[in-house]
């Protein structure tokens, strides 16, 4: 089983990425874990005065936040694992990205860095719901 685990630094990205590692020791078949990290793109003019090895660098260390607690709860589990990092449009990306990986299952928590704690799915929780064609699993 292909298993993608959207991750932004969050706790709950990293219960979605413990969850993830549960289900893939339980299944008695070889799983691939990816961990998925998706960094928004700067403003043109931001872009621009940073330069290209500026962008690069920003996100680079975003994505390196993103993973980081996730990274060490699967480690912690002993679970083979990828990290991915891509930039744009959250929902959209991962949407693409688990369809054009052929990945079975999307696994992601229900709010993110940017959600205010409420009752409600997260922005782009529910975008993903809504586009993806792939199974999705949403921790809370």
């Amino acid at each position: 089983m292909r298993i993608l685990v959207a991750v932004d630094g969050s706790p709950i990205a990293v219960r979605a990425a413990r969850y993830a590692a549960r289900l893939a020791l339980a299944l008695r078949e070889e799983s691939q874990v990816v961990l998925l990290s998706v960094d928004a793109p700067l403003l043109k003019a931001v872009a621009v005065e940073l330069g290209v090895q500026g962008v690069e660098k920003y996100h680079a260390e975003n994505s390196a936040f993103a993973v980081k607690d996730a990274r060490s709860a699967l480690n912690r589990l002993k679970i083979k694992y990828e990290v991915t990092t891509l930039v744009g449009d959250a929902a959209k990306s991962i949407v693409k990205h688990a369809e054009s990986g052929k990945f079975d299952l999307i696994v992601m928590g229900s709010h993110g860095r940017t959600a205010f704690k409420s009752l409600f799915l997260g922005s782009v929780s529910t975008k993903v719901l809504s586009l993806s064609r792939v199974p999705v699993t949403i921790v809370r």
